[in-house]
């Protein structure tokens, strides 16, 4: 698997990327008790996912993380594990359903890291590159992929428009953004991002889909599928010209 350029100084150095395959979980893993395996699973069920006992004990140290840190630093307005592991991963995991998670993403606005580093989970395979403005924000999206194991990924602090001046012929198969705004500029943003076989995929609000199909971006709008557990979510994915749907 390609790693991301060790010239960048928002690299996360290269460690030991997850396998495919379920491995033992280490011992840091297992100790933590915050939310059970089982627990989590069933949780999971609800979105209609289904991951091993190491992606499991992943998530898990992943939660932990996101809880403590957000004692000191605002990741996120969730506080409790149950509804972490729901809002955050289930939501994200959600995108396996209908995307093929290969190739290189960008994480667009990446916050805590949905769901960008959050399907490095379930797909180790994928090369991972997070925008995200907050230093300290950075910092955590680091540890977290540090401690989960979670392999190299490429944390910037650049904003879109920015890193799309500075691609230098970097485009991406899978660009994600979750509950951001100034969606009418930054889909035909990413749009020039994409590889002609790309897809752009939104996690967005129901009274946000009318504006953003009616942006001229010369992207195919997929049908919106409804996200579990709420009345007012849904993801929307786009295919750039080429591709296969």
């Amino acid at each position: 698997m390609s790693t991301a350029s060790p010239a960048s100084q928002n690299s996360v150095a290269e460690g030991t990327s997850t396998q495919l395959s379920c491995q033992r979980p280490t011992r840091h893993l297992q100790c933590l008790l915050m939310i059970s395996r089982n627990t989590a699973r069933e949780l999971l069920a609800r979105f209609d996912i289904s991951i091993c006992d190491q992606k499991v004990d992943q998530l898990i140290a992943y939660v932990d993380l996101l809880l403590r840190w957000n004692k000191k630093i605002n990741l996120t307005s969730i506080s409790t594990a149950e509804e972490c592991v729901t809002r955050h991963f289930g939501e994200s995991f959600m995108i396996s359903r209908r995307v093929k998670l290969h190739g290189l993403l960008l994480d667009i606005g990446t916050g805590a890291g949905f769901p960008g580093l959050a399907l490095k989970v379930i797909a180790p395979q994928l090369e991972v590159v997070l925008l995200e403005p907050v230093a300290k924000k950075r910092a955590f999206l680091k540890e977290v992929a540090r401690a989960c194991g979670l392999g190299p990924v490429q944390v910037t602090g650049s904003r879109l428009e920015e890193f799309a001046r500075s691609k230098q012929g970097r485009t991406f198969d899978i660009i994600t953004a979750r509950a951001v705004g100034g969606l009418e500029s930054l889909v035909p943003a990413a749009k020039g991002l994409l590889r002609p076989d790309g897809h752009l995929c939104l996690w967005v609000g129901k009274q946000q889909v009318e504006g953003i199909r009616e942006v001229d971006s010369g992207l195919q709008w997929l049908e919106p599928e409804a996200i579990p557990l709420s009345d007012e979510r849904l993801i929307m994915v786009a295919v750039r010209a080429g591709a296969e749907v």
